[in-house]
């Protein structure tokens, strides 16, 4: 390949998945100093992608620029002008692959992720299920790399970080954003973050549970921040935080560079298999995750976690979905609701306990 690689790297959504793609790139721009990168993805995304070198983020905007087949064709006008050598489809989709058509109908060489389907159906049917671990989804986008030519081993570990008081800047910012300074003006307490949200149903620990896995670990005298993106979300969160001093709510309040810096000043983050789990990882912050409906194994673990930390209870019925947008067929969710709170609490507390410098 003649010249500077530049490599398109296609990720529309989403927001959990686009964020799984930001570690790879870093690993991968540390591998091939000299290669350029190209992201296409929606604009919201793109403080996911903030320091990383010789990349070059471009909004992919469904709505109206880019709306419709016609909307695709001007985006496509628009990427060829960087003079694109090689296109990374980690989404596979059909925009992705009309735009990994198009180019290879001018000779550029395009690999597109593979899901990895028909395992993933082995591993969620009813009957004969095959409960084995799955390739990692971080690892399927580095296979793609690979195949262009790009092969680098990743690390998939978090990145030590220092433990310090949070930096002056961002509390600042946050505590203007949430007009509550005496919250978090001094870092006196652990920190633990809170996703207990995600788009399906069936892959949230059920809220009265969590209500009370929050309320006992600020009781406890830790601080927490609970995230989430809904309106309805909001009045969820700010209930919570109005029942105890230790609880607040970020919900609606602060923006998503804001939320990194947050989630980058904390000592754990509760997450369910949701978005949560995978902007905590990007900030390099370790992560109990709470899986129901779906399953580690599936392959969505956040980037460099570990499958300890996930709080999950063994049933012939696990997984019954890799997204967790199909319905319970026993009716009962005992996935979520026999998981006791204890079980959730205890790996939090260990967690804080046993972070080995993280």
């Amino acid at each position: 390949m003649a010249g500077t690689p530049k490599i398109l790297v296609i990720r529309f959504s989403a927001m959990g998945d686009v964020a799984m793609t930001a570690p790879i790139l870093k690993e991968f721009t540390q591998n091939y100093p000299d290669a350029e990168l190209l992201v296409v993805s929606r604009s919201l995304f793109k403080p996911f992608f903030s320091g990383i070198k010789n990349l070059i983020f471009h909004t992919f905007d469904p709505k109206q620029t880019h709306k419709g087949f016609a909307g695709l064709l001007k985006l496509f006008t628009e990427l060829k002008a960087h003079k694109i050598t090689a296109v990374a489809d980690l989404h596979s989709n059909l925009r992705s692959k009309v735009l990994t058509t198009l180019f290879s109908l001018i000779g550029v060489k395009t690999v597109s992720v593979d899901k990895g389907r028909k395992e993933k159906k082995e591993l969620t049917r009813k009957t004969n299920k095959i409960l084995s671990p799955l390739e990692l989804t971080v690892q399927r986008y580095a296979d793609v790399f690979k195949k262009l030519g790009f092969p680098f081993t990743i690390k998939n570990t978090l990145q030590q970080v220092s433990a310090e008081t949070p930096n002056k800047e961002t509390l600042a910012i946050i505590s203007e954003a949430l007009k509550s300074a005496h919250s978090i003006a001094n870092k006196t307490q652990k920190w633990i973050g809170v996703s207990p949200f995600a788009q399906h149903l069936q892959k949230v620990y059920p809220l009265h549970k969590m209500e009370a896995v929050v309320l006992s670990l600020a009781a406890s005298g830790h601080h927490l921040f609970i995230f989430g993106g809904s309106a309805e979300e909001q009045e969820i969160a700010e209930g919570w935080a109005a029942k105890h001093e230790n609880i607040t709510s970020v919900v609606r309040k602060i923006k998503l560079d804001e939320e990194l810096k947050l989630i980058s000043n904390l000592d754990v983050m509760l997450s369910m298999d949701s978005s949560g789990m995978h902007l905590a990882s990007l900030m390099n912050i370790p992560v109990v995750s709470v899986w129901g409906a779906t399953h580690p194994y599936a392959g969505f673990l956040g980037y460099g976690q570990s499958i300890n930390d996930a709080a999950q209870l063994d049933l012939y019925c696990r997984p019954c979905s890799v997204y967790g947008n199909v319905p319970c067929y026993r009716g009962d969710f005992a996935c979520m609701n026999n998981l006791a709170e204890s079980i959730v609490i205890d790996k939090v507390i260990y967690k804080l306990n046993n972070q080995k410098g993280i």
